[in-house]
């Protein structure tokens, strides 16, 4: 049963003036605050980003901030809860979008939080992590972990677009978010690890004892994850296919803090998952139809993406056959505990 707590105010003003003075605070006023009844309180609130409104920014950003400049030329998915400037999408995850000219070089930075890049736009991109060069192709997903040294570069011949995301706010947070600088790296004469050790599903490089790699693939070809849905749509129970991206040597999600999942939706599938403790964000990389977060409807389509709080209701539909991305903090919330799911 809830109970009436006691407020600041009710408090003696010479000893308020007192627990200033020593520097505390009580905890009673502020307990609804930091420890409300039955589920959490976000901050955040659902957003979205269409593709044809932040596109033309980003081109003439382009034409406005050479890259040496920038370094990476981003525009930051800011969350409406937080307002402009906000350095998050939800609590946990950062997006933005990056645009890479013809011709152009991102010079090769390490930093303490993940990041993976969902392919949005263009081809003749490639980003090379620890000496692998990654081609960027529409729908990839490819990966630069905290502590992987990572540079990108652009040999084709028109822009490509495509979105961080990364738990960058998680390291504020802590305050361990920091980057050091480098030189571009040699890269290796061979295709990457998705094109050579780990092509098929459920295959791996014989086990050998140096072999000892905590990302042992940095690259998730669209066509692959399409095809792999497609399949699970022709022969499943017509639910919504959904596949996880996991890291091959061991099942677990790619990266420790966040988790990606690829969703098909049919034409006028509509579909309503369960209420997650997780936050989430929407990338579309193909396909038009709406969701609606807590009441609020966004209409969404090609390259859009959108997000939806903590516990969010949610409701999907499709006009035309889907294909979505969903970026989540489950595997932040699993390894501290409290990972929920609610009808």
């Amino acid at each position: 049963m809830s109970q009436q707590l006691g407020t600041l105010e009710e408090l003696p003003e010479a000893y308020r003036d007192a627990l200033s003075k020593a520097g505390v605070a009580p905890l009673w006023p502020m307990m609804r605050n930091v420890l409300p009844h039955d589920a959490p309180q976000p901050l955040t609130k659902p957003g979205h980003w269409t593709y044809g409104s932040v596109r033309p920014l980003l081109i003439e950003a382009g034409e406005l901030t050479p890259v040496e400049k920038a370094e990476r030329r981003v525009l930051v998915l800011c969350d409406p809860g937080r307002g402009p400037g906000a350095m998050q999408a939800t609590a946990s995850i950062y997006l933005g979008m990056q645009l890479l000219l013809p011709g152009e070089t991102a010079p090769a930075h390490v930093h303490t939080p993940s990041a993976v890049r969902i392919i949005v736009e263009g081809e003749g991109a490639f980003t090379v992590v620890d000496g692998e060069k990654l081609p960027m192709c529409e729908g990839d997903l490819v990966l630069t972990p905290g502590g992987e040294w990572h540079d990108h570069g652009h040999e084709g011949q028109d822009p490509v677009v495509w979105l961080d995301a990364l738990d960058l706010p998680l390291f504020v947070y802590l305050e361990g978010s920091y980057a050091r600088e480098g030189d571009l790296q040699a890269r290796r004469n061979r295709p990457d690890a998705s094109e050579v050790e780990y092509r098929s599903a459920g295959l791996a490089p014989s086990r050998q004892a140096h072999r000892a790699r905590r990302y042992p693939m940095m690259r998730y070809p669209w066509d692959r994850t399409e095809a792999a849905l497609r399949a699970m749509a022709d022969h499943g129970d017509g639910a919504m296919p959904e596949l996880d991206y996991v890291n091959p040597e061991t099942g677990a999600d790619v990266l420790p803090t966040m988790g990606f999942t690829a969703m098909m939706l049919a034409a006028g599938m509509t579909t309503t998952p369960p209420r997650r403790s997780c936050s989430s964000a929407f990338h579309v990389v193909r396909g038009r139809g709406r969701t609606t977060i807590d009441g609020q409807t966004v209409e969404w389509g090609p390259k859009d993406t959108f997000s939806a709080p903590v516990f969010a209701s949610l409701s999907h539909e499709a006009d035309e056959e889907a294909f979505l991305v969903r970026i989540h903090d489950r595997p932040l919330q699993e390894k501290l505990g409290y990972y929920e799911e609610r009808e």
